[in-house]
């Protein structure tokens, strides 16, 4: 796989990347693909927002809750099935191309934006 072109650095400052704690995660059977509806708390200034995941192989949703993990705040609320999501939780495939949660290696406080 190939990189990607070429961005300015102000092309990446426009997306907006923060860290918030998963509060809730349960199964989503309406999703076309396995997922699970996802609360994801931002803390104060962004507050708690919704996502959907496709993250179902190597999480269960009893093991979500508390995980601190990195999402796009700044993109559109998207409608996914039955679902208005708010942010892009984000990921990296593994070997088999299923979704691994990007977080930090430490405990943050909530809201840090990446950079």
């Amino acid at each position: 796989m190939s990189a990607a072109p070429q961005i300015a650095y102000d092309d990446f400052a426009r997306v907006d990347i923060r860290v918030g704690r998963i509060t809730r995660a349960e199964p989503f059977p309406e999703a076309r693909n396995p997922s699970y509806r996802l609360w994801v708390d931002f803390g104060d200034g962004i507050g708690e927002k919704r996502s959907a995941a496709q993250i179902t192989v190597h999480y269960r949703p009893e093991d979500l809750v508390g995980r601190q993990v990195l999402a796009v705040v700044n993109f559109p609320p998207r409608q996914i099935g039955k679902v208005m999501s708010e942010v892009l939780v984000l990921g990296v495939p593994d070997a088999d191309g299923a979704v691994v949660l990007l977080r930090p290696d430490a405990e943050v406080p909530l809201g840090g934006r990446m950079f």
